[in-house]
């Protein structure tokens, strides 16, 4: 079987009763999301303890201090300040101080960095932190490193493709690289640019129980969620339980605007023939015959539970999510409810 791991939730699925679901993940208070993505915020029911940050080694005194941001600021403009500031006392061109550095220090000043980034526009913000730290190979890794941690990793609570994206353009154009150091950013750009929000889910071919094939794209409704689940997953039931106790889903499900499609991408059917009776009979539960998904990477599964909701044109509209709570939020506000 595919060596998957847990998905930790996001930081939406942690907040999601503190702030208005219609705010991006920007705008979540920074000092909520720096503790998310350093792992103090406890997410239950999980089957792995791996946190961004938790294995990072604390090494010596050196001291990051934010800037301070003028009181006149606020809202906007304080995040602006910050994100212009952040890094003025930072000296990229010291690597001495690299082997001093508290890396969990620094992943949450990252943190706040790509806090006040805005999702939909967020390649000149991520180019120039690159481009600062460009000054030589060992800062750039460094600054890799962080971003790696902050913005890719399966479990990270401030994971971004859209943000993540700009590093990798940036680390294939870079000289400072040789093409075999810049072999696995390339993979990785493949599968962060798969199915972006707002474009077009990638298709594929489902298989039932009874051997039925089907597309995905040729499922009729006004919404579709992808549920990528594995037999057994706790979190998966979690989820599934989650949409169960919906009533705008439950609602859905029943006049038939809203179709659910989980599926399997490993190989062991009889696992999961075994947990057929997971899930309710109104959902298509399938799985992918010859495992065309993993080999042609058409979906990020390096962490399982996912669910992708797509529009009635199959466009995407959450991508990789694990918040039952957020999907319940864009089909309202789409719906005007």
């Amino acid at each position: 079987m595919l060596n998957l791991v847990p998905k930790k939730i996001l930081c939406f699925d942690i907040i999601a009763k503190f702030v208005d679901m219609k705010t991006t993940r920007v705008n979540i208070c920074f000092s909520m999301i720096v503790l998310l993505a350093l792992g103090f915020a406890g997410c239950g029911g999980r089957a792995t303890q791996t946190n961004v940050g938790q294995d990072t080694k604390q090494k010596s005194s050196y001291t990051f201090r934010l800037p301070q941001i003028p009181p006149t600021l606020q809202g906007d403009a304080a995040k602006e300040y910050l994100r212009r500031h952040i890094w003025d006392g930072f000296d990229f061109t010291d690597t001495l101080q690299l082997a001093q550095l508290d890396e969990r220090m620094m992943i949450q000043a990252f943190a706040y960095y790509v806090a006040t980034i805005s999702e939909n526009q967020p390649k000149e913000p991520m180019l120039a932190i690159m481009q600062h730290a460009a000054t030589s190979k060992p800062m750039l890794e460094y600054f890799v490193n962080l971003a790696e941690k902050v913005l890719h990793d399966p479990n990270s609570p401030a994971r971004s493709d859209e943000k993540y994206i700009p590093v990798l353009e940036y680390l294939l154009a870079s000289p400072l690289l040789d093409e075999y150091e810049k072999m696995p950013y390339e993979s990785d750009l493949h599968v962060a640019s798969q199915n972006r929000v707002g474009h077009q889910a990638n298709d594929f071919v489902y298989t039932t129980s009874n051997g039925k094939k089907g597309k995905m794209s040729g499922l009729k409704a006004d919404y579709t969620i992808i549920f990528i689940s594995n037999p057994g997953c706790p979190m998966c039931r979690e989820i599934k339980q989650q949409i169960e106790q919906s009533a705008l889903l439950g609602g859905m499900i029943d006049n038939g605007s809203l179709k659910i499609l989980v599926i399997y991408p490993d190989e062991d059917l009889v696992a999961w023939r075994e947990h057929l009776s997971d899930y309710p009979q109104k959902w298509i539960n399938a799985y992918d015959d010859g495992q065309k998904i993993t080999h042609s990477r058409l979906y990020d599964l390096r962490a399982i539970p996912a669910l992708y909701l797509l529009d009635e044109q199959k466009r995407v509209m959450a991508k990789d999510c694990t918040n039952v709570s957020y999907i319940e939020k864009l089909i309202a506000d789409t719906k005007g409810l």
